[in-house]
């Protein structure tokens, strides 16, 4: 039976012009726009043409001019939107399913949350709320990958009353959540300590560096970046894409030997943080939920970029638009499968988790609570962009791992969205 929020919370929802308000944390920006782009078309003057991994992560998580390092990139005057952003319910369901499990398996403590990508904090803010609810925080503590100065001072401002930075130590900064839950920050998933652990990783593989391939009568050939000078008077930096020559380090290693797909996409660094929540959760117990957008194998060209809610050219203004590729969760299953002692359950569709997580009961009970019925339309529209095939509900995917130790558990009361 699935955990009730008997006691309606306070209804944040949007229409992409009516979203959450949020803290801006003040930066020096760059004011130079074309300084990603300078900088990639020196080096690949220089080295010649560089692979898409690299080239995503000068232009993601450059530490002078990054598009992740130095803005708010969210909501309606950012570049896109993600569920938590959309509504409480979403946070809410996952705080629940998260809940569930974990009493499932006796509600070990002491035990961490550890969000991977947190954005705005706003899931890990909605999460902490649901726990409070349930009084469930004994013991806890809330710990995030982050890189970005300019997103970890926002997620500080809307989750602590207290913080302070330490540049020096593991954990760059510290601090207390409202509900006095110790709050940690981190660069890498390998600084955070381990113990039991419920991960949360939602939308951040998406923009984790790819390589990518195309196959050719010969084999497959990496694609790379090069510099497109067809126009030698020109002064813009423009970008194009080419094909090896030869057979790259990560075609060789990369590349399975039944494949047959005629574009390959595949993220080594997802694969080494895959492997590494795995290790966690066998070695300390927990439980892993990963969301996004992507598919189960059968993908193919799906780099691309967005800005200002459109989708544009990856190579067009490098550091002014988000770079993301679908997510391969059969990788995330093949990880489990060579760690060993882990179980994997997914993809499911993000409908098909939801609704069994107890989305539309929890959205009922908003809906009759609110009098206003510009408010009610905004809830109802919010529920569909959630749910609806063409919207969120079949595009985003949602897969959880277990460690083996608690097969018979899990056979007893098969998992909330999975089964």
């Amino acid at each position: 039976m699935l955990l009730s929020l008997t006691r309606p919370a306070k209804l944040w929802v949007i229409n992409l012009r009516n979203i959450r308000s949020y803290h801006i944390a003040k930066k020096k920006i760059i004011k130079d726009e074309h300084y990603i782009a300078k900088h990639i078309f020196q080096k690949i003057k220089a080295k010649g043409p560089i692979t898409v991994a690299e080239y995503m992560k000068q232009v993601l998580t450059n530490t002078v001019a990054g598009y992740y390092m130095r803005k708010d990139m969210f909501g309606e005057t950012g570049d896109f939107v993600t569920s938590p952003e959309i509504t409480q319910m979403f946070g809410e369901m996952i705080a629940v399913w998260f809940l569930n499990e974990w009493q499932k398996m006796g509600s070990p403590k002491p035990f961490q949350i550890v969000e991977l990508g947190p954005g705005r904090g706003t899931l890990s803010n909605d999460i902490l709320k649901v726990f409070n609810h349930f009084k469930s925080l004994h013991k806890a503590s809330l710990h995030l990958i982050e890189i970005s100065p300019t997103l970890s001072d926002i997620q500080a401002e809307l989750l602590c009353r207290a913080n302070f930075c330490d540049e020096n130590a593991a954990a760059y900064k510290k601090g207390i959540s409202h509900n006095g839950v110790p709050v940690h920050w981190y660069k890498r998933l390998n600084d955070v300590p381990n113990n039991f652990t419920l991960f949360i990783a939602h939308e951040f593989f998406d923009a984790l560096p790819i390589h990518k391939f195309h196959r050719k009568y010969n084999g497959y050939k990496e694609v790379l970046i090069d510099v497109d000078i067809s126009n030698p008077k020109s002064n813009e930096h423009k970008f194009k894409y080419v094909l090896a020559r030869n057979h790259t380090p990560m075609s060789k290693v990369l590349i399975k030997p039944n494949e047959s797909r005629e574009h390959v996409e595949t993220s080594p660094d997802s694969i080494l943080i895959y492997k590494e929540i795995c290790e966690r959760i066998k070695l300390s117990g927990g439980i892993a939920l990963i969301c996004d957008y992507g598919h189960d194998g059968s993908g193919t060209d799906t780099f691309r970029a967005f800005k200002d809610h459109k989708q544009v050219d990856p190579l067009e203004m490098p550091g002014s638009a988000d770079l993301t590729a679908d997510v391969d969760f059969s990788l995330i299953r093949e990880a489990a499968n060579e760690v060993g002692g882990i179980i994997s359950l997914g993809p499911t569709t993000q409908k098909n988790f939801l609704l069994k997580t107890g989305l539309e009961y929890r959205f009922k009970s908003l809906a009759q609570n609110i009098k206003n019925k510009k408010q009610l339309e905004n809830l109802k529209e919010c529920f569909k962009f959630l749910t609806d095939e063409d919207k969120m509900g079949e595009r985003f995917k949602f897969c959880a791992l277990f460690p083996e130790t608690v097969k018979k558990i899990l056979d007893r009361y098969p998992v909330i969205g999975f089964s």
